[in-house]
């Protein structure tokens, strides 16, 4: 049960903490995380030229993130199922943690649907009213 649990609440500690940072900063930084996702499996070389083309396709994502939160989303979909197919091969994302390619396979798309919602900070900070 915790394998499951664990991973979605990872994505909301994720999502709560990405909103403190102010946009347009916000959009940038989740942009630069999905290149980032896009290299992480790239040392373990289990699909070969493959873990490459996938890093490529993901920068183009994260490229067109910059401007757009739903290729973020896209991003982190993509992401998700280059996990599952880690996953599948026993490879995991850290090699040490059996489930890890498991775990970010539940934790992504839920931070994908943050993303196509399109990346609203969940803190409502209450400003008071400016009087003229």
């Amino acid at each position: 049960m915790l394998r499951y649990v664990m991973p979605v609440l990872i994505a909301i500690v994720f999502i709560a903490l990405n909103g403190l940072i102010p946009e347009p900063h916000r959009q940038r930084i989740n942009a630069l995380l999905i290149a980032g996702a896009g290299g992480t499996y790239i040392s373990g070389g289990s699909f070969g030229l493959w873990e490459l083309a996938f890093s490529a396709v993901m920068l183009a994502v994260a490229y067109f993130g910059l401007r757009w939160w739903p290729a973020i989303g896209v991003g982190w979909l993509l992401h998700t199922v280059w996990d599952v197919l880690h996953h599948r091969r026993g490879d995991p994302l850290i090699p040490s943690v059996h489930d890890s390619s498991f775990g970010c396979a539940i934790c992504d798309p839920v931070i994908a649907l943050w993303c196509f919602t399109g990346g609203r900070s969940i803190w409502r900070w209450k400003r008071p009213a400016v009087r003229v």
